[in-house]
Order: C-alpha cells, then sequence, then structure tokens
C-alpha cells in the first residue's frame, strides 16, 4: 500500500523500505511531473512510463522537501535564456501582495491572469522552448512570462453540469470544440434531483498539487489558492439560468437549499486551502452580471450569492491573506456592498464597454485594487503600437499608489493574437513607476 509516503536529500534518490511498505520517491515524484521518467531500474526491475508514477500519485499524498539543486534537477528553471521581452523580471511574491495592498512604492509593474488558455500555454511553450509537463512546466511558464505565482485549487473537485458543444473557430483553435454550460434546464430543478445530485464530496478532494507546489515552488513566488466561490455561477449551472429566474419566483427555499449547500462545499474548501503556508492570496471567481447588468436582482444576490463572499472574504482575511474577486458584468449596484459589506480587496474583470479600467480606478481605487483591464475584443483587434501605448495611458492612471496590476479584461483566450499578449506584457516591462 502507497499509504505513506516521506522524502529528503536532494530529490535524487530513490528507495524501498519493504518492512513498512513504504516508498520514498522524492526522484519519481519529480520525474512523474516533468515527463522524463522513460525507464529506470529502480530496485533491479525495469519499469515503463508514467503509468506507475499515475498509479503512486492517486495512492500517496506528494510531501517533497526539496532545495534548489533538486528544483534544478526536476525540471524547474529559474534561468532561462529565451526571452520576448529585452526586461528581465525576476519574480516577487512580496511586491504583488504589496501591491495589492495597495502598498506602495512599486518597484516595478506586476501582472496578473485569471488563466490563460491551454492553447496559448502550449504555443507560447513551442515557440520559446518553455521545457517540463504539468506542474513544471506551470512554475517555467509562468517565470517566463514574468509572474509571480501560480495559480492552484484542491485536485478532484468534480461538479457535473449539463454543456454543449460547438466548434471552436479561434486562431488557436481547440480539437475538442468550445464547450458552453446549459443555460435552459439544469441537473437540480425539484427537490427530488436536490437529493439525487452527485455533490462533490471532501474526502474524494487530494492536495497533491498544492503539496508539490509548496515544496518545489522557488522562494521569489507563491500560489494563489482559487478558483473558488463560484456562487451564482453555481446557482445558475445546478438550476440553469432560465429555471433559476422562475425559481426566484416560485421556489426560493429551493434557491436557498442550493446556495446553502454550494456555501458548505467552499467553506471546507477554503479551509483546506489556508492550510498551506505558501497560498498568499485567495482569488474567488462568480459572473454576476451581464453587458447592461446584474444577471438577478441585487437584491437576490445580497441574499443568495454576497453572503458567501463575505464568508470567504473573512476567512482569508482572518489567515491574513487578501480576498480577491473576479467577476464579469455590470455591477455597479452592488459595489458598495462588495466594498463595504463583503470586503473584497481587489475587483478583476474589465470590459471598455461597460466600464474601463481607468474609470473604475477613479471610482474605486482608493479602497480596493482594481486588477486587469487590457480589454480583451480591443488586444483581438489592436495592432502592437495601439497595444503598446494603450498600456502606457492605462498604467499613468492606475498604478500610482499601488493597487494596479496588469493584465487582459478577461484572461488569456486562445482567440488572442499571441503576439498582442506578449506586446502587453513588453511593454508593462518596459513601463518605470514615477
Amino acid at each position: 500500500h502507497f499509504d505513506e509516503h516521506r522524502a529528503g536529500g536532494r530529490g535524487d534518490e530513490i528507495g524501498f523500505n519493504f518492512k513498512r511498505t513504504k516508498l520514498i520517491w522524492t526522484a519519481a515524484i519529480n520525474a512523474f511531473h516533468t515527463g522524463r521518467m522513460t525507464g529506470g531500474q529502480p530496485g533491479g526491475k525495469s519499469f515503463s512510463g508514467n503509468v506507475v508514477w499515475k498509479s503512486l500519485l492517486k495512492r500517496a499524498p506528494i510531501i517533497v522537501s526539496l532545495d534548489s539543486p533538486a528544483r534544478l534537477a526536476c525540471g524547474i528553471d529559474t534561468t532561462m535564456t529565451r526571452q520576448f521581452s529585452k526586461i528581465d523580471v525576476t519574480p516577487d511574491w512580496e511586491g504583488l501582495v504589496r501591491c495589492i495592498r495597495r502598498q506602495g512604492p512599486l518597484r516595478r509593474v506586476h501582472f496578473i491572469e485569471l488563466y490563460l488558455d491551454g492553447e496559448v500555454q502550449e504555443a507560447i511553450s513551442r515557440q520559446f522552448g518553455v521545457a517540463g509537463n504539468d506542474l513544471v512546466r506551470q512554475i517555467n511558464l509562468q517565470r517566463f512570462l514574468g509572474y509571480d505565482y501560480v495559480l492552484m485549487g484542491l485536485d478532484n473537485v468534480v461538479w457535473t453540469f449539463p454543456h454543449h458543444v460547438a466548434d471552436d473557430t479561434a486562431g488557436l483553435a481547440r480539437a475538442s470544440g468550445r464547450g458552453f454550460v446549459e443555460s435552459g434546464r439544469g441537473p437540480i430543478t425539484n427537490w427530488e434531483e436536490f437529493e439525487r445530485y452527485p455533490w462533490p464530496v471532501p474526502t474524494q478532494w487530494n492536495s497533491r498539487s498544492l503539496e508539490w507546489l509548496t515544496a518545489n515552488l522557488p522562494d521569489d513566488m507563491c500560489i494563489i489558492g482559487g478558483l473558488c466561490s463560484h456562487f451564482a455561477e453555481h446557482l445558475s449551472r445546478l438550476m440553469g439560468y432560465e429555471t433559476l429566474c422562475l425559481a426566484l419566483y416560485d421556489q426560493r427555499e429551493l434557491v436557498k437549499a442550493i446556495a446553502d449547500r454550494v456555501l458548505e462545499i467552499d467553506r471546507v474548501m477554503l479551509a483546506r486551502l489556508l492550510e498551506f503556508d505558501r497560498v498568499k492570496i485567495i482569488w474567488g471567481s462568480d459572473d454576476m452580471g451581464f453587458r447592461t447588468g446584474p444577471l438577478i436582482s441585487p437584491a437576490d444576490l445580497r441574499e443568495f450569492v454576497l453572503p458567501g463572499h463575505k464568508l470567504m472574504a473573512q476567512m482569508a482575511h482572518a489567515a491574513g491573506r487578501p480576498y480577491l474577486l473576479h467577476c464579469c458584468g455590470q455591477i455597479t449596484d452592488i459595489m458598495p456592498d462588495l466594498i463595504d459589506d463583503v470586503r473584497i480587496d481587489a475587483r478583476h474583470s474589465f470590459e471598455d464597454v461597460i466600464e474601463p479600467v481607468t474609470e473604475a480606478k477613479r471610482r474605486y481605487g482608493q479602497r480596493i485594487a482594481l486588477l486587469g483591464g487590457l480589454d480583451v475584443d480591443f488586444l483581438c483587434r489592436a495592432s502592437i503600437p495601439a497595444i503598446r501605448e494603450r498600456v502606457r495611458r492605462t498604467l499613468e492612471v492606475c498604478l500610482p499608489g499601488g493597487g494596479y496590476c496588469l493584465g487582459t479584461g478577461n484572461s488569456v483566450t486562445n482567440y488572442i493574437p499571441v503576439e498582442n499578449y506578449l506586446a502587453m506584457l513588453d511593454a508593462g516591462r518596459k513601463f518605470s513607476p514615477a
């Protein structure tokens, strides 16, 4: 039974303890995450590829204590030579946290993204030779691009929603197509379906990725815990948006029961995340609006959604971490609630046709940090000189006093030209805070 796992040394030792049926497999863990294990002779027997390591990872927690030589051995590259910019950036997670907390002055621009589509990650890795598989490549890619963190949550947290798939017409098209959640009828429309739904079970979750990152992430980087807190999104996905809108009139008790169950799941999840000292920031993600207003009324958001975010923020703050909120859409009506009652530390997701990030900075920048904001549509269509100029003007407004990290208005999608995305980052590197 691979029920216990201990590791030490430089990360290049493999040993067996047959008497206690334990494994000391630091190198095995590293080989799995780097994708470099193609065979070997531990114990005098031949092992074939990742099947063994995947089996090991399913059965044993990863607890690895590594020093710098071992990090290099497992493929983490802290000195990449191929760059897209002439300006080098060294990660500085403490500077990132100070920036989010608006504790200036800043030494440089910090960057943040909700995520990069997998196709974008693959394209950049191929173009610039970013090596490694799985978590090692995540670290290498984040460092290469100039980020101070890796975003990670718990593993094996499974939600089931009906969805549809359409062809992906993006420049870096996704072979499996683009998925869309069913908006009419979800898996829970009545009490019987509520009881029958396969809710995520905490005992089935694991924290192996977090454990590996805790042991292997370079000291100048941190983990952002998330994405969590999908309270409005899960109401809509579990019931279907149309069903939710009707249920807010004739099945409010069911809406409340779903909201309460989702909150309890997220409470347990966040408590687990906060156990990891290298998780320095918590990031909630919950789209509550569309272009002209909130998806449900402000009153219903205050009853069924915002209490969840308030608890998440309270838990994060009690553990000394800032709480960030990604939220798409027009949510001006509830911004006072988010700032004064929920007490978010930063807001992410901006769209020019709703509210440019520069306007948000003027309205809210003395109270919370603003993150990202380079409009996705603009990044798709604009020339590189226009992108560089837009970055400069945005930073001139948003950066003074801290409380701003440069990034896209939503995420690095596979329909943003890679060269446009890299031009945004390069322009940020070249900007000098006053």
